[in-house]
């Protein structure tokens, strides 16, 4: 079967999985933000966040996942200004040791580019594009995507399939000969079937209430991101 295109989810793949106290994380921005009460704002910050991604599951991804200026919007921080950028900048380097890559990603990545396949990457994310693009550079592994797509940039999110057909349509493929790996059931493999992807499992993370309860059949499973290679070599042959 052909495999024209391989897109990954992120977070807990490109990435490993990191449990997170969102308001510790949250906390870093306050603290430089200078507030006049770190914790309560960290803790507002952090109850907005949660409060969207309920609703970005609730609603089957179709409302999105929505930008962090939105966020900061609805909390009433002004994003124009110096003592903002710096709160943001402390915040976002807070999460730098829970963005580094899995060790197989520039293997698995590079592999694939090498056999003439390309690589998308499609993440549900508040975050903004050049932060994820430092990310990657920082990694590696810019050089090696052929196309992103983030949701805090389109209306919709995983597993919508508006936000697959963004990646589609970035890497100028189909879904029949695109194959999509991520960590989630309900976000990645059933939303790339629904979008009529194959889809593969890497189950390495711990949802909790994150996680959705339903049946999917992954089209594979792997127990390690650098398994995903010899996967896509062995449809490609078949």
């Amino acid at each position: 079967m052909p495999v024209e295109a391989v897109v990954f989810d992120w977070g807990g793949t490109l990435t490993p999985w990191h449990d997170i106290d969102l308001v510790d994380m949250w906390r870093a921005y306050a603290v430089a933000f200078d507030a006049a009460d770190p914790q309560a704002l960290a803790e507002r910050l952090a109850g907005e966040e949660v409060a969207r991604w309920r609703r970005q599951q609730s609603s089957l991804g179709a409302d999105g996942t929505g930008a962090l200026d939105h966020l900061f919007a609805d909390v009433g921080i002004d994003v124009s200004t110096a003592r903002h950028g710096r709160a943001l900048a402390a915040y976002l380097s807070h999460w730098d040791p829970h963005t580094l890559a899995d060790p197989d990603a520039i293997e698995v990545m590079s592999g694939l580019r090498s056999r003439g396949v390309l690589v998308g990457v499609l993440s549900n994310t508040m975050w903004p594009r050049w932060h994820h693009e430092a990310v990657f550079s920082r990694d590696g592994l810019l050089p090696l995507i052929d196309a992103a797509v983030y949701t805090s940039e389109i209306s919709s999110a995983k597993p919508h399939a508006g936000a697959f057909d963004a990646v589609l349509a970035a890497l100028g493929t189909r879904p029949d000969v695109t194959v999509f790996v991520g960590d989630r059931p309900w976000d990645d493999v059933h939303g790339a079937q629904q979008a009529g992807m194959r889809a593969i499992l890497v189950p390495h993370s711990r949802l909790g209430d994150q996680a959705v309860d339903i049946e999917v059949t992954p089209d594979a499973i792997v127990s390690r991101l650098g398994e995903v290679l010899r996967i896509v070599e062995a449809w490609r042959d078949a």
